[in-house]
């Protein structure tokens, strides 16, 4: 067995790891934590990140994944050195551009017979796997055509028959460290021998991946768990090829809630929907890193630069991670206060944008409804009155959506306030309608500050005569705050009639009493 080498004694410019994505799909959450792991172990230890796309799979690769690995990953602010895009020394980065390579090594095995031609058809190998089931056995290849003599392959080859290349299988015991699961061995007589190749232009996963992490200079191999079960096929065409066997590292698996395997409704999605629904990449990096590693401390909040000085693969835990919804959306709503006002509106503008709520036309925004146009000075004002509530960036939508109605839609009863009645609503709404309708817009005096000092002093005397608690301020502005936006949670009535003007406020109020 070649001796393993320890990440404390390479050189920085001998840590070399990669991340490699098959195309066949778009990247989901799983794929983009180990890209983040890998990317953060080589900036720790000053060594290089390689992504190299694995699109052996000719039916389902397709050149939109790749494009939008490559734009998800740049989009988590996660830098490669080398790659599809950028040019390096042990190019090229794409499997299907390097067929060459595979087949000088496939016919490295097949010359020295530590691999070889297999004819059995499919449906034989089914019925023999089904009957080693039912016997209670491991379900693997029995060998048959290792018995074939070189004339009888040459000559199924030259008939066309229909084949595949098998690597032989030695009945040992596979030992590695893992710089996360410590120990592991494996006992490769339940194995059988592994298809790595359709022929000699089509290899597959096992043989690929092996060849490529060698001719890449790969030192350390950090992949999801479920990868475990692969690695001692791998470090045994290792071996028969004569390659240094790579540092190993499985990152722990995600799991529900209820530590099942993280299904799609719990999370185990593409990444371009986080992206979509409006979460950050900040947060998502955030949170991506903490599903496995563990930092040793309370802290869980971590920028990008922070992790790369930060993080060490040795604290990833074995366990399984938990993926936390609740736990995304907190740290997605830290990031969101923690823009500038400017920046969120800019964020926030494209949901308004596709929700129809808004159009640009040249530089001016304008509602879709009414035809208005509505200034950016405005849209801030709307996204600072709800940026304390935002958990992603697509809940704007609903929330401030009453702000580009003509006329609100809701039931009368939202405007009930405690035991009020349908008159004492009316009275309340009236009263506002009196109070602001004395304010002179006119001289600059709508604002929050103004409306606030105006109906607060309207509130006690009120209360006095309905016989409220006199400082409950609910009865006046809860209705009047329900009259403005239609919905049973909002901004305060002082921040809302602001923005809406005091025409549109004393229209809302006046089909609120239209209600009652």
């Amino acid at each position: 067995m070649v001796m393993k080498k320890n990440k404390n004694n390479l050189k920085p410019e001998e840590i070399r790891v990669r991340f490699a994505p098959s195309p066949t799909g778009p990247l989901h959450i799983g794929g983009a934590r180990t890209s983040l792991f890998n990317y953060l172990f080589a900036r720790k230890n000053k060594g290089k990140f390689i992504l190299r796309i694995e699109d052996t799979d000719k039916e389902r690769s397709e050149l939109k994944w790749v494009q939008e690995i490559i734009d998800e990953l740049k989009w988590l602010s996660i830098k490669w050195d080398e790659g599809p895009d950028i040019d390096g020394q042990f190019g090229p980065y794409k499997q299907s551009q390097r067929l060459a390579i595979y087949e000088k090594y496939l016919k490295k095995l097949l010359d020295e017979n530590k691999a070889y031609y297999c004819f059995c058809p499919e449906e034989e190998l089914e019925a023999k796997r089904q009957e080693q089931m039912t016997r209670g056995k491991a379900p693997k290849y029995d060998g048959t055509c290792l018995k074939l003599s070189k004339e009888e392959v040459q000559k199924n080859l030259a008939e066309g028959k229909l084949s595949v290349i098998r690597f032989k299988i030695k009945n040992t015991k596979v030992k590695f460290e893992d710089l996360i699961r410590g120990k592991i061995e494996f006992d490769t007589g339940l194995l059988g021998d592994v298809v790595i190749a359709k022929d000699l232009n089509s290899p597959l996963f096992h043989f690929a991946v092996v060849v490529d992490d060698f001719e890449m200079k790969i030192s350390h191999v950090i992949r999801g768990e479920e990868h475990l079960s692969n690695t001692p096929r791998q470090i045994l065409i290792q071996e028969a090829l004569g390659f240094n066997r790579p540092i190993y590292a499985h990152l722990p698996l995600m799991l529900n809630p209820d530590r099942s395997k993280l299904s799609k409704r719990h999370g185990d999605t593409a990444l371009k929907d986080y992206h979509l629904k409006g979460y950050l990449p900040e947060a998502l990096v955030n949170f991506m890193v903490l599903l496995g590693w563990n930092p040793g401390t309370e802290r869980e909040i971590f920028s990008l630069s922070q992790l790369e000085k930060e993080f060490s693969i040795e604290k990833t835990q074995k366990a399984g991670a938990i993926f936390n919804i609740q736990r995304l959306d907190f740290l997605n709503g830290f990031y969101i206060r923690e823009k500038s006002i400017e920046k969120l509106t800019e964020l926030c503008i494209p949901y308004l944008i596709d929700a129809k709520l808004i159009e640009k036309k040249n530089t001016e925004y304008i509602i879709s409804e009414t035809g208005e146009e509505v200034s950016l000075k405005t849209l801030e004002k709307i996204i600072r009155a709800y940026s304390q509530r935002l958990k992603k960036l697509s809940e704007i939508v609903e929330l401030t959506d009453f702000f580009f109605k003509d006329k609100l839609n809701y039931d009368k009863n939202l405007l009930k306030w405690s035991n009020m009645q349908d008159k004492d609503i009316k009275e309340a709404l009236l009263l506002c309608d009196k109070i602001l309708s004395q304010i002179d817009s006119s001289a600059g005096n709508w604002n929050i500050k103004k409306t606030e000092e105006a109906l607060l002093a309207g509130v006690g005397e009120f209360n006095k005569q309905k016989g409220y608690p006199e400082k409950n301020r609910g009865f006046i502005l809860w209705p009047l705050r329900a009259a403005l936006s239609g919905k049973q949670a909002s901004a305060s009535p002082f921040e809302i009639a602001e923005i809406l003007s005091k025409e549109k406020t004393l229209k809302r109020i006046k089909e609120g009493v239209k209600l009652l």
